[in-house]
């Protein structure tokens, strides 16, 4: 079992509160992704799970009983840190086993949860080598396995692929889902990248200043944000968020605003619309814009746009039948209405 419970979770560091009050269940095998920008308080969460972060107030819950003041190593967790932290001078093997050896287990059995977490992970060639002769991604998988052969309840992952390169993070995405299906074990996955966690999470928590913004499966937060911060936050490229037009604002803002909301919007502030539903057509069509650049990137193109009224650019996702679009060239927008999201004066969706 790995079932995990905050109750009104916060912390404190002296005046400043930096977790303010969080409640969320984790569900026993789920794989939980926190997610959210630098200084949100998702690695503070993380770290008073593990225990290396005292809890100010509120309950932490591992498998129904209270383990707030449990020592780090009593409370079934392991964690992998972004840092791979391991020992220079022991070899793959010897990494993965010494918590164990700490521990008390005999060699015999030490030697048998090592080779079995080494198969998981299809590493049993690196076990004799030490760390200055593996690359990055084997250095991550050495510290999953240290961490596997303990056979915790939960594990934590805090941005443990952001010391990759492009590649290698994809690679290890693949194998870390691989590794869920195949444990079934509880993974609770710290990370600021937004495509890390649409791709990995079974629920995605997104942190804002020390509170849950919103909770949900990925497809979910990106088809139903709940505030204009989750819908900017989730989603490559960025949303387009445009603002109520003001009285005498240039025709083509109002036109672009009529068209995604009608006239009846006095109570919304702000819509947005992802990129792949703002379709580009001939300047004669829909709400004039001017191409100002096309970034083509083989089966698709992200073309970035200035409409006149509106601050900063628009951001359109087309197929790879627009690779003609250049810098400076008209274009008319054809937004896909059913799909805009309405913002209040709150920020929070509408509707």
């Amino acid at each position: 079992m790995g079932q995990v419970s905050l109750k009104g979770l916060r912390k404190s560091f002296g005046t400043v509160d930096v977790i303010r009050g969080i409640d969320l269940d984790i569900r026993d095998g789920e794989f939980m992704v926190f997610v959210g920008p630098s200084g949100c308080g998702k690695s503070t969460t993380l770290r008073m799970i593990a225990g290396l972060e005292t809890i100010t107030a509120g309950e932490l819950l591992i498998d129904g009983a209270r383990a707030n003041d449990l020592h780090p190593a009593d409370r079934g967790a392991a964690m992998v840190f972004q840092s791979y932290a391991l020992y220079p001078h022991m070899t793959v093997a010897e990494n993965m086993g010494f918590a164990l050896k700490m521990a008390g287990v005999d060699k015999a059995q030490r030697e048998k949860q090592v080779a079995h977490a080494a198969d998981i992970l299809r590493m049993t060639d690196l076990l004799k080598r030490f760390p200055k002769e593996l690359s990055g991604g084997q250095r991550q998988r050495v510290a999953i396995g240290r961490a596997i052969v303990r056979k915790p309840k939960v594990f934590l992952f805090d941005e443990p692929l952001s010391n990759l390169d492009a590649a290698l993070r994809v690679d290890m995405r693949v194998e870390l889902s691989r590794l869920h299906a195949e444990l079934g074990t509880t993974m609770i996955y710290v990370t600021h990248d937004q495509v890390e966690a649409m791709t990995l999470g079974d629920r995605i928590a997104v942190f804002n200043k020390g509170v849950i913004e919103q909770l949900g499966a990925p497809l979910e937060l990106y088809n139903r944000p709940a505030t204009e911060f989750v819908a900017a936050f989730i989603g490559a490229p960025r949303i387009n968020l445009i603002d109520k037009p003001a009285e005498g604002a240039p025709l083509a803002h109002q036109q672009l605003w009529t068209q995604l909301l009608g006239a009846g919007s006095v109570k919304v502030k702000r819509v947005g619309l992802r990129p792949e539903h703002l379709h580009i057509s001939d300047p004669d069509q829909g709400v004039r814009a001017q191409v100002v650049l096309a970034e083509h990137l083989g089966d698709s193109s992200i073309i970035h746009l200035r409409v006149e009224g509106i601050e900063g650019l628009l951001n359109a996702k087309v197929g790879a039948g627009h690779a003609h679009c250049i810098a400076g060239q008209a274009v008319g927008l054809l937004p896909t209405v059913a799909r805009t999201l309405a913002f209040g004066d709150d920020g929070r969706l509408k509707g």
